[in-house]
């Protein structure tokens, strides 16, 4: 039934990560679904390249190991480049490196860095780092990045997806012809919103349209009511966040969980296809549900879809 859908397919790892056992479990267990791509994101849990490196080679079928989304708090463009680089060596050059500037709370409680500006700060950060990712030398100096480096790292280049929702941080992913990893996002407000955004800064800037890959949470059950509930509690923090907020009103809900796919797989399906009709080129499913026994109900109904 997935190939229905005009798009890649991925699994999201999630965030409760906890060891590269784990991790390479989840791996084997998606290539042996069908999916295209892999995706672990970024909290406390693994660190996502290392894990990624780590345990490559559990899926020889999988087309795509990407994180989503690392913070570039923390991380000088150096570093991480070295690191995405030595990456995609043990990836076999299949990794796509998800990156974005977090949230203020964030940057300024857990890392102790500046916020603002914030659209200067990741643009500046982009230039030093997009130019190491592609195997060439760094020569930036802004005023809030300082990088002059050489890698020798033999590996492919590595692609980049920058977490953005608002206009400015749109416009520096299309300007600069990346795509973007979307998490909070209904379909209404990736094809008024997202996709025009995108598509006029990378026209502007003579590049082709970039990629839009979509987090959706699926649960397959038949307590809906359950499974949204659920969904609520476990996602009250991202509502309060302002850059997830002011998509949720764009989109009409005030909860992320309002935004879960939760019913039969063909309903599934078909609320799968309206992100693909607002421009999604790539979705990245969260298997969820209130309970072990319904979140492995939907791995398993999920991967017969997939079969």
């Amino acid at each position: 039934m997935f190939a229905e859908l005009d798009c890649r397919v991925g699994l999201a790892g999630g965030t409760a990560l906890r060891s590269v056992d784990e991790v390479r479990a989840d791996i084997g267990w998606a290539d042996d679904a069908g999916f295209d791509s892999y995706w672990i994101s970024h909290i406390f849990g693994v660190d996502p390249l290392v894990a990624l490196a780590s345990a490559a080679s559990a899926g020889p079928g999988l087309a795509e190991l990407g994180t989503s989304v690392m913070p570039t708090a923390g991380r000088h463009p150096i570093a991480l480049a070295q690191q995405a680089r030595t990456a995609q060596q043990a990836c076999g050059g299949r990794l796509t490196l998800g990156i974005g500037p977090s949230h203020q709370i964030v940057v300024e409680a857990v890392f102790g860095e500046s916020w603002d500006p914030p659209v200067e700060r990741t643009g500046e950060y982009l230039s030093a780092l997009l130019p190491l990712l592609n195997g060439e030398a760094a020569a930036f100096t802004g005023e809030h990045v300082h990088a002059h480096a050489t890698l020798d790292v033999p590996a492919e280049p590595v692609p980049v997806l920058l977490a953005a929702l608002g206009p400015r941080m749109l416009a520096l992913a299309g300007g600069l012809g990346i795509g973007t990893h979307l998490g909070n996002c209904g379909p209404r407000t990736i094809a008024e919103h997202i996709v025009p955004s995108l598509a006029s800064a990378a026209e502007a800037a003579g590049h082709t349209p970039p990629r839009v890959v979509a987090l959706v949470s699926v649960c397959v059950t038949d307590d809906r009511v359950a499974a949204l509930d659920h969904a609520r509690q476990a996602g009250a923090g991202y509502a309060a966040l302002p850059s997830y907020r002011a998509m949720l009103d764009r989109e009409g809900v005030e909860s992320p969980a309002e935004l879960m796919l939760a019913g039969s797989v063909g309903q599934i399906i078909d609320g799968l296809q309206e992100y693909v009709d607002a421009g999604v080129t790539d979705l990245r499913l969260a298997l969820a549900g209130p309970t072990e026994a319904i979140r492995q109900k939907t791995r398993d109904a999920v991967a017969a879809a997939m079969a």
